[in-house]
């Protein structure tokens, strides 16, 4: 499905425009934090950044958002939302942001095309699920292999899958799994779990989970859906191939913030630092969805966030404008 996508054009020389609320990223976060600037008439404008509709847009079916009974396609609730926000009056750009200072406002951010100058700034890049970068990830991904559990879990009804992990994220996202798989199969690297205790008790003592130690994946197999997990044992160096509907790889995430190391505060993960209000340590940049929330990673939480995050830009702006 394509995106119509505003403002696409090649590298030209740089302008200046000024805008009342930048927003940086057009997942579930951005684009919710745009609805409601732009019904606040701040006409806020959207940097999509590289992949438009952000992780959303990668999940095949999305079964957990309210007000879709049959679920929703990723890239289609991402469209929907574009088209709302642009309704009242939001502006989306397909545009990177390569430069910021926010030392003082209107805060600075350069991109390809533009400098931006903006009375506030909303933060919404989201995180990276860390890859295994082996053969056939990228061509299944959607088809098999998984970075969510919570999103892609039900459509392993009665069937076998692999995870990849040994942290509380893997252990949790395979614990949830059980509630649909017919088996769970944890593939560690190492000879024993970093994962909390708690959680290990709970893994070790469910019937539906089994582990495979000193291992890692060096390949996910099959065309138009997964059908092997290719597996090398460390130690032994021996290889096979074990059958499975699924990999899900639970091997940590990366927040996509290095653009603003030294400008705003981060924690020591590199999440955007933020109190409930989506503040953070710069008064008028706030941040919403996964580049300042590590825990639930979810569309309807960063949806939320980018909602809150709107409504303290407004007031923000509101109260400066004079």
């Amino acid at each position: 499905m394509d995106f119509n996508l505003s403002g696409i054009s090649t590298p030209q020389s740089t302008t200046e425009q000024h805008v009342k609320i930048l927003i940086l990223g057009s997942g579930p976060a951005g684009l919710s934090a745009a609805l409601y600037a732009a019904r606040g008439e701040m006409n806020p404008v959207v940097l999509t950044g590289m992949e438009f509709g952000g992780q959303a847009a990668l999940t095949f079916t999305i079964e957990n958002y309210p007000g879709f009974p049959e679920g929703v396609g990723g890239q289609q609730l991402g469209e929907l939302f574009q088209k709302q926000a642009e309704h009242f009056g939001a502006k989306v750009e397909f545009d990177t942001a390569t430069e910021v200072d926010l030392s003082q406002r209107p805060f600075r951010v350069k991109t390809y095309n533009t400098t931006y100058l903006a009375d506030a700034l909303i933060i919404a890049t989201g995180a990276t699920p860390i890859h295994l970068e082996i053969p056939g990830e990228t061509e299944l991904t959607g088809r098999g292999v998984s970075y969510c559990a919570t999103c892609d879990g039900w459509f392993f009804k009665e069937k076998d899958v692999v995870v990849v992990g040994g942290g509380d994220s893997a252990l949790e996202e395979g614990l949830f799994l059980t509630r649909y798989a017919n088996s769970v199969t944890i593939v560690h690297r190492r000879d024993a779990l970093r994962a909390g205790a708690v959680l290990q008790k709970r893994a070790q003592e469910n019937p539906k989970i089994k582990f495979i130690w000193n291992t890692v994946v060096t390949e996910a197999v099959g065309q138009d859906a997964m059908k092997a997990v290719r597996l090398k044992n460390l130690v032994t160096g021996e290889t096979a191939d074990q059958t499975t509907n699924g990999l899900f790889i639970f091997i940590g995430h990366r927040p996509n913030t290095e653009l603003f190391a030294g400008q705003v505060d981060l924690d020591e993960r590199g999440y955007v630092k933020t109190d409930f209000l989506m503040h953070t340590s710069v008064p008028g940049v706030f941040v919403a969805g996964e580049a300042g929330d590590p825990n639930h990673r979810q569309v309807v939480t960063s949806a939320g966030m980018g909602a809150a995050a709107a409504m303290q830009a407004i007031k923000f702006v509101e109260e400066h404008e004079n």
